[in-house]
């Protein structure tokens, strides 16, 4: 599945130093002053999973290949998106672009700066607290607008007699977003029955899309990341677990670095893992996602699909096809398929289960799917 998570947030917060390092080269322009990024950058970043190495020497070992076959990781498509600032609901600045590049997301990513570099020029921004504010109630005011193009149920329900009638089940979810967009509250904290949540969704608003808040922080205060985090995370009042401090400049020299250095580097620091990681790790959980596994000689690859997926639609993500002509897959754990050195030995097992379309998979299932014609 498409996973796409746009970088937003005020004018000169990192947030083209931080696209930098997940693309590990300079696709952006980065420059100290304000929207030197007008146009989005898109990158395509792989999603760390040290599972995919451990699958290509099994299949190498088992199949007697002379080297390792290909591995495909997953992805997310990172969009640096040009720094909003006050008023870009009706405009100013940058905001049109803005807020219709954003809307093609599937995750909003806030940069809030945090460092102190008194180099870097300020334009806007305050305090972390502040910044947050100010991006947020531009996305309301956008979803407002949006919002006041639909009809309320009091206007259709003049017409609409029937009260199954859909204009009416999609009006009453519209007033009920207005109201809460009125009060302050962002579309994503509305509480929505399974219906309602799929009216929702055709409206496409920018606050109903899950957030990832990044801290742009000293590399000083990278020792007590998950401290900031969670300080930082109570007084925006949010969830914890969608928050990370990262060191976007740090993040950057360690781009430029191999594998061995990076790690030295980081055990400088005093930390085992880079924020990037921690941040693609957060964006997986922020939108409830998992990967199943394939190994074979022709390649061993990481597939995304959200939690609660059943094998039929899982099968669907490698073709559309394979949805089509489900019969079964073949699952085993990735546990035991490393183990016991591959699918024959895993048959021998008993550790391969034969499961039917409505098998829900679940993270790091290894599968083959069966295919009819």
């Amino acid at each position: 599945m498409s996973l796409s998570v746009g970088i937003v947030g005020l004018p000169n917060v990192g947030k083209s130093t931080l696209f930098n390092a997940l693309l590990k080269r300079q696709q952006a322009y980065v420059a100290n002053f304000p929207f030197a990024t007008i146009e989005p950058n898109v990158g395509i970043v792989p999603v760390p999973d040290n599972r995919l190495q451990k699958l290509a020497e099994v299949v190498k070992n088992e199949e007697k290949m002379n080297s390792l076959p290909p591995v495909v990781p997953a992805t997310v498509e990172f969009v640096d998106i040009a720094g909003l600032i006050a008023g870009a609901s009706k405009g100013e600045g940058l905001g049109n672009k803005f807020l219709s590049h954003i809307r093609e997301t599937s995750a909003i990513c806030h940069v809030l700066r945090v460092f102190s570099d008194p180099t870097v020029i300020k334009e806007g921004s305050s305090n972390p607290e502040s910044d947050f504010e100010v991006v947020e109630t531009e996305l309301k005011l956008a979803d407002l607008q949006t919002l006041e193009k639909q009809p309320t149920f009091a206007d259709i329900s003049r017409s609409k007699k029937d009260p199954n009638d859909p204009e009416l089940a999609r009006a009453k979810v519209t007033d009920k977003l207005r109201e809460a967009l009125e009060k302050g509250v962002p579309a994503r904290e509305v509480n929505l029955n399974e219906e309602e949540e799929k009216i929702a969704k055709t409206l496409n608003l920018l606050t109903s899309k899950p957030i990832l808040v990044v801290l742009n922080v000293d590399e000083d205060d990278l020792r007590r990341s998950d401290e900031v985090a969670s300080y930082f995370a109570e007084r925006l009042k949010i969830n914890p677990d969608c928050v990370v401090a990262i060191c976007a400049k740090t993040e950057s020299e360690l781009s430029s670095l191999d594998e061995n250095d990076q790690k030295a580097y980081l055990a400088d620091l005093g930390i085992s893992e880079s924020g990037l990681e921690r941040l693609i790790r957060k964006a997986f959980s922020t939108l409830g996602l998992i990967n199943f596994l394939t190994a074979g000689e022709k390649e061993v690859r990481a597939w995304t699909i959200k939690k609660g997926t059943n094998a039929q639609e899982a099968s669907g993500e490698i073709h559309s096809d394979f949805a089509k002509n489900f019969i079964r897959a073949e699952v085993v754990s990735f546990d035991d398929f490393v183990l016991l050195g591959g699918w024959k030995a895993s048959r021998q097992a008993g550790k391969v289960r034969s499961e039917g379309r409505d098998y829900i998979v679940f993270d790091g299932d290894v599968i083959e799917f069966l295919i009819g014609k």
